[in-house]
Protein backbone atom coordinates (compact mmCIF):
# COMPACT_ATOMS: atom_id res chain seq x y z
CA UNK A 1 0.00 0.00 0.00
CA UNK A 2 2.79 2.54 0.23
CA UNK A 3 3.72 4.52 -2.53
CA UNK A 4 4.62 7.98 -3.92
CA UNK A 5 3.54 10.02 -6.75
CA UNK A 6 4.04 13.94 -7.84
CA UNK A 7 3.06 16.19 -10.48
CA UNK A 8 3.06 20.10 -11.41
CA UNK A 9 1.35 22.08 -13.93
CA UNK A 10 1.62 26.06 -15.15
CA UNK A 11 -1.10 28.67 -15.44
CA UNK A 12 -0.73 32.08 -15.97
CA UNK A 13 0.12 33.35 -12.49
CA UNK A 14 1.38 30.63 -10.97
CA UNK A 15 3.08 27.10 -10.40
CA UNK A 16 0.66 24.25 -8.83
CA UNK A 17 1.87 21.00 -7.05
CA UNK A 18 0.34 18.23 -6.37
CA UNK A 19 1.63 15.11 -4.03
CA UNK A 20 0.43 11.86 -2.97
CA UNK A 21 1.52 9.38 -0.17
CA UNK A 22 0.43 6.02 0.82
CA UNK A 23 0.92 4.30 3.80
CA UNK A 24 -0.43 0.89 5.26
CA UNK A 25 -3.59 1.07 6.87
CA UNK A 26 -6.81 -1.45 7.52
CA UNK A 27 -9.02 1.44 5.82
CA UNK A 28 -9.04 4.22 3.94
CA UNK A 29 -7.50 6.92 6.01
CA UNK A 30 -7.85 9.98 3.57
CA UNK A 31 -6.27 13.78 4.55
CA UNK A 32 -6.61 16.51 2.07
CA UNK A 33 -4.58 19.74 2.10
CA UNK A 34 -5.75 22.07 -0.35
CA UNK A 35 -5.16 26.01 -0.73
CA UNK A 36 -8.15 27.75 0.46
CA UNK A 37 -8.60 29.10 -3.28
CA UNK A 38 -9.49 24.86 -4.31
CA UNK A 39 -11.00 24.26 -1.08
CA UNK A 40 -14.61 23.93 -2.64
CA UNK A 41 -13.11 21.04 -4.76
CA UNK A 42 -11.89 19.07 -2.27
CA UNK A 43 -15.16 16.90 -1.96
CA UNK A 44 -14.54 15.91 -5.68
CA UNK A 45 -10.95 15.02 -4.51
CA UNK A 46 -11.50 13.09 -2.22
CA UNK A 47 -14.91 11.03 -4.16
CA UNK A 48 -11.80 10.74 -7.27
CA UNK A 49 -9.34 9.13 -4.92
CA UNK A 50 -12.08 7.06 -2.77
CA UNK A 51 -12.30 5.33 -5.87
CA UNK A 52 -8.59 5.06 -7.19
CA UNK A 53 -6.94 4.17 -3.80
CA UNK A 54 -9.22 2.03 -2.23
CA UNK A 55 -6.95 1.67 1.04
CA UNK A 56 -4.19 3.19 2.59
CA UNK A 57 -3.29 6.14 4.37
CA UNK A 58 -3.73 8.95 1.78
CA UNK A 59 -2.37 12.38 2.29
CA UNK A 60 -2.70 14.62 -0.43
CA UNK A 61 -1.08 18.05 -0.81
CA UNK A 62 -1.50 20.86 -3.18
CA UNK A 63 0.55 23.76 -2.49
CA UNK A 64 0.42 27.16 -5.04
CA UNK A 65 3.65 29.58 -5.89
CA UNK A 66 3.12 32.74 -7.40
CA UNK A 67 5.30 33.96 -9.59
CA UNK A 68 5.02 37.59 -8.96
CA UNK A 69 2.31 38.71 -8.27
CA UNK A 70 0.42 37.66 -5.01
CA UNK A 71 -2.99 37.36 -4.28
CA UNK A 72 -4.98 40.28 -3.09
CA UNK A 73 -4.65 40.03 0.92
CA UNK A 74 -6.62 42.10 3.44
CA UNK A 75 -5.33 43.05 6.58
CA UNK A 76 -8.81 43.22 9.23
CA UNK A 77 -7.41 46.61 10.77
CA UNK A 78 -10.38 46.67 13.75
CA UNK A 79 -10.09 42.79 14.36
CA UNK A 80 -5.62 43.20 14.34
CA UNK A 81 -6.13 46.38 16.87
CA UNK A 82 -8.86 44.26 19.01
CA UNK A 83 -6.54 40.76 19.36
CA UNK A 84 -3.63 43.47 20.35
CA UNK A 85 -5.69 45.17 23.13
CA UNK A 86 -6.88 41.91 24.33
CA UNK A 87 -3.21 40.64 25.11
CA UNK A 88 -2.37 43.39 26.14
CA UNK A 89 -4.68 43.02 28.86
CA UNK A 90 -3.67 40.25 29.66
CA UNK A 91 0.40 41.14 29.97
CA UNK A 92 -0.61 43.67 32.01
CA UNK A 93 -2.65 41.47 34.22
CA UNK A 94 -0.55 38.53 34.66
CA UNK A 95 2.65 41.13 34.62
CA UNK A 96 4.14 39.77 31.73
CA UNK A 97 6.83 42.41 30.56
CA UNK A 98 6.86 41.21 26.52
CA UNK A 99 4.87 42.76 24.49
CA UNK A 100 2.53 40.96 22.30
CA UNK A 101 4.25 39.75 18.98
CA UNK A 102 2.62 41.00 15.85
CA UNK A 103 3.25 37.68 14.00
CA UNK A 104 1.06 35.88 16.58
CA UNK A 105 -1.79 38.39 16.15
CA UNK A 106 -1.33 37.73 12.52
CA UNK A 107 -1.98 34.33 13.16
CA UNK A 108 -5.10 34.38 14.97
CA UNK A 109 -8.76 33.87 12.92
CA UNK A 110 -9.78 36.89 10.88
CA UNK A 111 -6.64 39.07 11.32
CA UNK A 112 -5.80 38.38 7.60
CA UNK A 113 -7.81 37.62 4.50
CA UNK A 114 -6.61 36.04 1.42
CA UNK A 115 -9.56 37.00 -1.32
CA UNK A 116 -10.12 34.23 -3.36
CA UNK A 117 -10.25 34.36 -7.01
CA UNK A 118 -12.71 33.88 -9.05
CA UNK A 119 -13.42 30.17 -10.48
CA UNK A 120 -11.88 29.82 -13.47
CA UNK A 121 -13.07 26.02 -14.76
CA UNK A 122 -10.02 25.52 -17.14
CA UNK A 123 -7.41 26.07 -14.08
CA UNK A 124 -9.31 23.74 -12.00
CA UNK A 125 -9.55 21.27 -15.00
CA UNK A 126 -5.64 21.52 -15.43
CA UNK A 127 -5.28 20.98 -11.18
CA UNK A 128 -7.47 17.82 -11.67
CA UNK A 129 -5.46 16.46 -14.15
CA UNK A 130 -2.23 17.16 -11.99
CA UNK A 131 -4.04 14.80 -9.49
CA UNK A 132 -4.82 11.93 -11.96
CA UNK A 133 -1.14 11.96 -13.08
CA UNK A 134 0.08 12.18 -9.19
CA UNK A 135 -2.29 9.16 -8.31
CA UNK A 136 -1.40 6.97 -11.51
CA UNK A 137 2.29 7.32 -10.49
CA UNK A 138 1.33 6.55 -7.10
CA UNK A 139 -0.21 3.41 -8.28
CA UNK A 140 2.55 2.49 -10.67
CA UNK A 141 4.53 2.46 -7.24
CA UNK A 142 2.20 0.34 -5.38
CA UNK A 143 1.90 -1.82 -8.83
CA UNK A 144 5.74 -2.28 -9.00
CA UNK A 145 6.34 -3.02 -4.89
CA UNK A 146 3.25 -5.63 -5.16
CA UNK A 147 5.19 -7.02 -7.84
CA UNK A 148 8.29 -7.20 -5.54
CA UNK A 149 6.08 -8.80 -2.79
CA UNK A 150 4.38 -11.13 -4.86
CA UNK A 151 7.55 -12.93 -5.58
CA UNK A 152 8.76 -12.64 -1.35
CA UNK A 153 5.38 -14.37 -0.36
CA UNK A 154 5.38 -17.05 -3.45
CA UNK A 155 9.23 -17.66 -2.19
CA UNK A 156 7.81 -18.24 1.26
CA UNK A 157 5.00 -20.04 0.45
CA UNK A 158 7.55 -22.52 -1.44
CA UNK A 159 9.84 -22.70 1.80
CA UNK A 160 7.09 -23.41 4.36
CA UNK A 161 6.05 -26.86 1.96
CA UNK A 162 9.49 -27.75 1.77
CA UNK A 163 9.42 -27.95 5.71
CA UNK A 164 6.19 -29.71 5.17
CA UNK A 165 7.55 -32.17 3.09
CA UNK A 166 10.87 -33.02 5.40
CA UNK A 167 8.31 -33.87 8.17
CA UNK A 168 7.05 -36.89 6.21
CA UNK A 169 10.32 -39.15 7.18
CA UNK A 170 10.17 -38.44 11.15
CA UNK A 171 6.51 -39.53 11.19
CA UNK A 172 6.91 -43.53 10.84
CA UNK A 173 10.10 -43.04 13.44
CA UNK A 174 7.61 -40.73 15.78
CA UNK A 175 5.04 -43.25 16.33
CA UNK A 176 7.04 -45.92 16.41
CA UNK A 177 8.76 -44.03 19.18
CA UNK A 178 5.32 -43.68 20.79
CA UNK A 179 4.42 -47.09 20.89
CA UNK A 180 7.77 -48.43 22.27
CA UNK A 181 7.75 -45.97 25.01
CA UNK A 182 4.01 -46.85 25.64
CA UNK A 183 4.89 -50.47 25.83
CA UNK A 184 7.98 -50.18 28.54
CA UNK A 185 6.12 -47.91 30.74
CA UNK A 186 2.82 -50.41 31.15
CA UNK A 187 5.45 -53.40 31.13
CA UNK A 188 6.96 -51.33 34.25
CA UNK A 189 3.58 -51.49 36.37
CA UNK A 190 2.30 -54.92 35.03
CA UNK A 191 3.14 -57.97 34.26
CA UNK A 192 3.25 -58.71 30.21
CA UNK A 193 1.27 -62.01 31.12
CA UNK A 194 -1.27 -60.04 32.25
CA UNK A 195 -1.94 -57.41 29.42
CA UNK A 196 -4.72 -57.87 27.51
CA UNK A 197 -2.71 -57.48 24.13
CA UNK A 198 -6.19 -56.99 22.06
CA UNK A 199 -7.08 -54.41 24.23
CA UNK A 200 -3.78 -52.51 24.39
CA UNK A 201 -3.75 -52.51 20.84
CA UNK A 202 -7.22 -50.83 20.88
CA UNK A 203 -6.21 -48.42 22.97
CA UNK A 204 -2.77 -47.74 21.25
CA UNK A 205 -4.56 -47.37 18.31
CA UNK A 206 -6.96 -45.01 19.59
CA UNK A 207 -4.17 -42.88 20.95
CA UNK A 208 -1.97 -42.73 17.96
CA UNK A 209 -4.88 -41.47 15.69
CA UNK A 210 -5.25 -38.29 17.98
CA UNK A 211 -1.86 -37.79 17.45
CA UNK A 212 -1.86 -38.71 13.42
CA UNK A 213 -1.43 -35.11 10.93
CA UNK A 214 -2.29 -36.46 8.32
CA UNK A 215 -5.52 -34.13 8.06
CA UNK A 216 -3.55 -31.24 9.02
CA UNK A 217 -0.88 -31.59 6.29
CA UNK A 218 -3.69 -31.99 3.78
CA UNK A 219 -5.50 -28.77 5.13
CA UNK A 220 -2.32 -26.80 5.49
CA UNK A 221 -1.19 -27.56 1.41
CA UNK A 222 -4.54 -26.65 0.21
CA UNK A 223 -4.15 -23.45 2.23
CA UNK A 224 -0.93 -22.85 0.46
CA UNK A 225 -2.27 -23.54 -3.02
CA UNK A 226 -4.86 -21.28 -2.33
CA UNK A 227 -2.98 -18.47 -1.24
CA UNK A 228 -1.31 -18.64 -4.06
CA UNK A 229 -4.58 -18.62 -6.51
CA UNK A 230 -5.68 -15.87 -4.57
CA UNK A 231 -2.62 -13.60 -5.59
CA UNK A 232 -2.22 -14.58 -8.98
CA UNK A 233 -6.15 -13.66 -8.86
CA UNK A 234 -7.38 -9.92 -10.29
CA UNK A 235 -9.26 -8.89 -7.51
CA UNK A 236 -7.49 -6.93 -4.27
CA UNK A 237 -7.19 -9.76 -1.96
CA UNK A 238 -5.22 -8.33 0.98
CA UNK A 239 -8.17 -8.75 3.79
CA UNK A 240 -8.89 -12.12 2.33
CA UNK A 241 -5.06 -13.34 1.94
CA UNK A 242 -4.88 -12.19 5.67
CA UNK A 243 -7.85 -15.01 6.40
CA UNK A 244 -5.85 -17.39 4.51
CA UNK A 245 -2.47 -16.69 6.82
CA UNK A 246 -4.20 -17.08 9.89
CA UNK A 247 -6.03 -20.81 8.67
CA UNK A 248 -2.24 -21.75 7.39
CA UNK A 249 -1.00 -21.15 10.95
CA UNK A 250 -3.69 -22.91 12.52
CA UNK A 251 -3.03 -26.10 10.65
CA UNK A 252 1.05 -25.12 11.59
CA UNK A 253 0.12 -24.92 15.63
CA UNK A 254 -2.10 -27.85 15.45
CA UNK A 255 0.58 -30.41 13.57
CA UNK A 256 2.72 -28.47 16.97
CA UNK A 257 0.90 -29.65 19.01
CA UNK A 258 0.79 -33.14 17.73
CA UNK A 259 4.48 -33.41 16.89
CA UNK A 260 5.78 -34.82 20.34
CA UNK A 261 8.62 -35.30 18.66
CA UNK A 262 11.72 -32.76 18.57
CA UNK A 263 12.69 -32.93 14.40
CA UNK A 264 9.24 -32.23 13.78
CA UNK A 265 9.18 -29.07 16.47
CA UNK A 266 11.81 -28.01 15.20
CA UNK A 267 10.36 -27.07 11.60
CA UNK A 268 7.04 -26.11 13.07
CA UNK A 269 9.33 -23.24 14.66
CA UNK A 270 10.87 -22.45 11.15
CA UNK A 271 7.75 -23.39 9.40
CA UNK A 272 6.50 -20.02 12.11
CA UNK A 273 8.99 -17.78 11.26
CA UNK A 274 8.51 -17.78 7.48
CA UNK A 275 4.29 -17.57 8.21
CA UNK A 276 5.50 -14.59 10.34
CA UNK A 277 7.20 -12.79 7.66
CA UNK A 278 4.42 -13.77 5.11
CA UNK A 279 1.82 -11.80 7.56
CA UNK A 280 3.97 -9.16 7.89
CA UNK A 281 4.31 -8.38 3.98
CA UNK A 282 0.49 -8.64 3.69
CA UNK A 283 0.41 -5.64 5.64
CA UNK A 284 1.31 -3.94 2.63
CA UNK A 285 -1.08 -5.46 0.16
CA UNK A 286 -4.22 -3.87 -1.10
Amino acid sequence: MTGYGRSSCEMADKFVTVEIKSLNSKQLDLYVRMPGLYKDKEMDVRSLLNSRLKRGKIELCVTVEYKEERPPVRLNTQVIKYYYQKLKEVSDELAIKEEPVMQAVLRLPEAVNVEKQPDDPEEWGKVQECIIIAADELERFRTTEGDSISNDLLKRIEIIESFLKEIEPFEKKRLENITHKLKSSLSEFVPSEKIDQNRFEQELIYYLEKLDITEEKTRLTQHCNYLRQVMTGDEQAGRKLGFISQEIGREINTIGSKANDANIQRLIVLMKDELEKIKEQLLNVL
